[in-house]
Parts: structure tokens; C-alpha cells; sequence
């Protein structure tokens, strides 16, 4: 079961009433009792290079609907050729989704510090996309309760990361998945091939209140 941090000495403002910004709050830091209490509230940490660390609640939220998920054809056959895996290779998928070689890359040291940290302490998780003995693709993302906040994915192969996002579409898929929240940040023209879908951000707030008082699916507890 995950370990609870001390708890963060910051207090973050009401996700609920903020403005029309993606961007709700700058400043603190990445301990992972503050860390842990953003996501709570709704917010998740990305750093800017040329000022403070930003906690971000975008507008339009984007998520993927547990229950009810209807793969695509093509996403089946994805992930119908490889193995789904959960943390057996934590280190080598974030600095995966890290490479700085990648457009966007965003994920620094501070990042890969502040969250192998909360991997450790059972909160953060990676799910992966195996083919034999290679590593094709994954993703990786905090898990409280019913949320589970996707942060980044990458592929090796062709379709890893597809059968990385569904793989972990399937490990939320029980009891509670009305109820699950799978987040995505924001929704792109590849996520949405996958079936995201965008929601206003009071809604994602009411659903992750709901969400955090669930048990955690059984593959991260």
C-alpha cells in the first residue's frame, strides 16, 4: 500500500473558482506532500524553464472514460501484440518519456527526482508495453484512490504507447470504473484517436472528490 508523506507546508488555492488560465498557481515545491495534494485538488506540477514551477488545472480537462471503453480496431490489434507489465521498469520509462530529443520534452531532473520518489513510496506507476524481453512503450502516472493522472508516455515500437494506454484502461476496468477518473492532462489528436475526451474543469473536480474516496484497482495496491 502506498506510504503517506509528511504532510506539504503549502496551500494551494481553490481549483473550483479559478480563472480562465490553465495555469491556477506558481511557486512551492515538489515534495511529495505537495505533490500528492495537488492531484488531490486537481492540479499537477510542470515545470517553466524561465520562472517558478507552475501547477496546472486546464480549463478543458482531458480524460478517458473507463467504463464503457470501446477500443478501436486497430487500437485492439496494438494492444494485442504486447505484453502489459506494471513497474517492473519504472527507471527506464519516465527517463523514456524524459528524452529531451523528444518535441515538448518537459520532464527535467527536478521531475524525474520529485516522482521516482512517489514511486517509491507506492503512489506513482508505470504500465508498459513489452514484446518479449524489449521494452516497446509506456506510460507512467500518479495513482490515488480512483484517480489515476496520466503524466507522459513514449513508444520504442510502433503502437507501444497505444497498448500502454489501453493496457491500463483494463486494469481500471472493475467495479468502480463509473466512477474511475483517467486522466490525460489535455486532449491531442493522438489521444483522441484512443477516445479521449475533454470536460469542463468543475466537472473533473466534482469526479476526482468522488474518484478519491475509492480503493485503489488492484494492480497498484
Amino acid at each position: 500500500m502506498p506510504v503517506e508523506p509528511p504532510a506539504s507546508v503549502w496551500d494551494f488555492p481553490p481549483v473550483a473558482v479559478a480563472g480562465p488560465s490553465d495555469v491556477v498557481a506558481a511557486g512551492a515545491d515538489l515534495e511529495p506532500g505537495t505533490v500528492l495534494a495537488a492531484y488531490r485538488r486537481g492540479l499537477f506540477p510542470m515545470p517553466d524553464s524561465h520562472g517558478p514551477l507552475l501547477w496546472w488545472s486546464p480549463v478543458d480537462r482531458g480524460i478517458i472514460e473507463v467504463a464503457g471503453f470501446a477500443p478501436s480496431r486497430s487500437l485492439r490489434r496494438a494492444r494485442n501484440r504486447f505484453e502489459i507489465r506494471v513497474d517492473t521498469a519504472f527507471d527506464q520509462v519516465i527517463r523514456a518519456c524524459a528524452d529531451p530529443r523528444r518535441p515538448g520534452s518537459w520532464i527535467d531532473k527536478g521531475i524525474i527526482k520529485a516522482y521516482t520518489k512517489l514511486h517509491e513510496l507506492g503512489w506513482v506507476h508505470s504500465v508498459e508495453a513489452w514484446d518479449g524481453d524489449e521494452l516497446a512503450g509506456g506510460l507512467y502516472g500518479v495513482a490515488i484512490g480512483g484517480l489515476f493522472a496520466g503524466e507522459s508516455m513514449f513508444h520504442h515500437r510502433t503502437d507501444g504507447s497505444k497498448a500502454a494506454v489501453a493496457g491500463l484502461v483494463e486494469l481500471l476496468d472493475d467495479k468502480y470504473a463509473a466512477d474511475r477518473v483517467f486522466d490525460i492532462q489535455w486532449v491531442t489528436t493522438h489521444l483522441a484517436t484512443l477516445g479521449a475526451i475533454a470536460i469542463p474543469r468543475a466537472e473533473y473536480i466534482r469526479r476526482v472528490e468522488r474518484a478519491l474516496e475509492l480503493p485503489l484497482p488492484e494492480a497498484f495496491a
